[in-house]
């Protein structure tokens, strides 16, 4: 599911793959509200599973946001 949810971030909203760890936070990879509203949407486009901006805002790490991807089902 991480790898998954990084090419997402690498190839879509344009995040450095070296940046992007299951420790990293959001500011570590400069994702702004803006990306993370992008990223929701993108989340359930891509990959079926419904989470919102607010959700993946309040995500301290990447490892968070992809636990909530499992927790949701996120086809694969």
């Amino acid at each position: 599911m991480f790898e998954q949810f990084k090419n997402l971030l690498v190839h879509k909203l344009k995040v450095s793959p070296d940046l992007i760890t299951p420790e990293a936070t959001r500011e570590d990879i400069e994702l702004d509200s803006l990306a993370v509203v992008e990223l929701s949407l993108m989340l359930e486009s891509e990959l079926g599973v419904t989470i919102s901006d607010d959700e993946l805002l309040e995500a301290a790490t990447v490892g968070d946001m992809v636990a909530l991807m499992e927790e949701r089902g996120a086809k694969i």
